[in-house]
């Protein structure tokens, strides 16, 4: 059975752009359709272009190929599982950025290597899940910072429009039906019995 490499390359978000990545790839000599990318965070592993390539394109003896290993996750036990899984399913992953793991090893010496790897993985694990604890703590930081400059998050809050006291004592008075106020103040359903409530 012949034994292929894919490459795998994600991003956080769909701002950000998968071109160094893919520039490092083709630098190998990849083939564009061997390239697999997800522009979704990295805290877990349910990512769809990550989940096809385990589950339906990666077979023992193929290699799996990605520019560092906080790409696969930023979450040490996930690294840790899938460096696990694909141990035991006979895929061999290299990692651009740690050039151990990208040596072709005569026959019998792989335990060097072996050895040398889960040192690295184990140190770069940390510090990837570690980053992602400092992302989250400063987005909260941020957010906290941004509310007590009196910034709002979320949805603005509703206005009454111009005419409202005008409307609304019409409406309780039973001049008018609350399809009618509703019509007249160019307000949805829901928005104007919010604003009715508040």
């Amino acid at each position: 059975m012949e034994k292929r490499t894919y490459y795998y390359a994600r991003v956080s978000s769909r701002e950000q752009n998968l071109d160094r990545q893919i520039a490092a790839f083709l630098a190998l000599g990849a083939n564009e359709r061997e390239i697999i990318a997800d522009k979704e965070s990295g805290k877990n592993l349910e990512r769809t272009g990550y989940q096809a390539l385990k589950n339906n394109m990666l077979r023992s003896g193929d290699t799996l190929i990605v520019k560092s290993l906080d790409r696969l996750s930023r979450n040490k036990n996930d690294i840790h599982t899938e460096l696990q899984y694909f141990k035991d399913n006979g895929i061999r992953l290299k990692v651009i950025d740690l050039p151990t793991t990208m040596m072709d090893l005569p026959e019998g010496q792989e335990w060097v290597f072996d050895m040398v790897n889960n040192i690295l993985i184990e140190v770069l694990g940390t510090i990837a899940e570690q980053e992602r604890v400092t992302i989250k703590q400063r987005q909260s930081e941020g957010i906290a910072a941004a509310k007590a400059k009196g910034k709002t998050f979320g949805r603005p809050k509703a206005e009454y429009p111009d005419n409202w006291d005008d409307v609304i004592r019409q409406w309780r008075e039973g001049e008018i039906t609350a399809v009618k106020a509703m019509e007249l103040t160019g307000l949805k359903r829901t928005t104007f019995y919010k604003l009715v409530n508040r």
